[in-house]
């Protein structure tokens, strides 16, 4: 189980639960369509970012069960805003897990995207006990799938065609770590 009851601190980031007064934060990242071009949403408004913005609140950071997830923002030490990572229990009886992430463009290529993640594996097979943690991204969306990889993911599937999102169909990547090669990269 996982209860995060203080930030998360990397080497340069704060990775948190959100609070009711990110919601400045979450209405500007999620309306822009440069970062939801891959998403399975498009740009939201107020009202959207605002019912997204509870739910992520609500959910606190809490990781016990099948369907609990921990949504947590992203910031800089002095709380500049970056972006969100996530991470979902999707398998109580399989120890499943799915991560995801997503930055404003502004703050791309830096490698946060990256360190951001790598926080969360450790709360995924240490703390949630999970087996496996699997990410899912539209195969167009090469910057994701170079974190993944830089994350020790390896691709394990290309569903061609597979989802009619936003009015076309796409490819999807699936990406997937084990907690055995996770610990085994971390002694190795």
């Amino acid at each position: 189980m996982v209860n995060l009851t203080e930030p998360l601190r990397t080497e340069r980031l704060v990775v948190r639960p959100y609070t009711p007064a990110d919601l400045p934060h979450v209405r500007h990242i999620q309306s822009l369509p440069e970062v939801t071009r891959y998403l399975l949403f498009g740009p939201r408004d107020e009202a959207e970012a605002r019912v997204q913005l509870e739910r992520k609140v609500r959910r606190g950071g809490v990781l016990a069960a099948e369907g609990d997830a921990l949504e947590l923002a992203v910031t800089l030490p002095d709380g500049t805003y970056l972006g969100e990572v996530l991470l979902f229990h999707r398998s109580a009886e399989h120890l499943g897990g799915e991560l995801g992430y997503m930055f404003l463009p502004e703050h791309g290529g830096r490698g946060y995207a990256t360190e951001a993640a790598a926080a969360l594996l450790p709360l995924a097979f240490d703390g949630a006990g999970l087996h496996r943690v699997h990410a899912r991204l539209d195969a167009r969306n090469r910057p994701s799938a170079r974190v993944l990889e830089r994350l020790g993911m390896r691709l394990e599937a290309h569903f061609v065609r597979n989802e009619y999102i936003k009015g076309e169909w796409t490819d999807e990547l699936i990406y997937a770590l084990l907690a055995d090669e996770w610990r085994a990269a971390r002694s190795g």
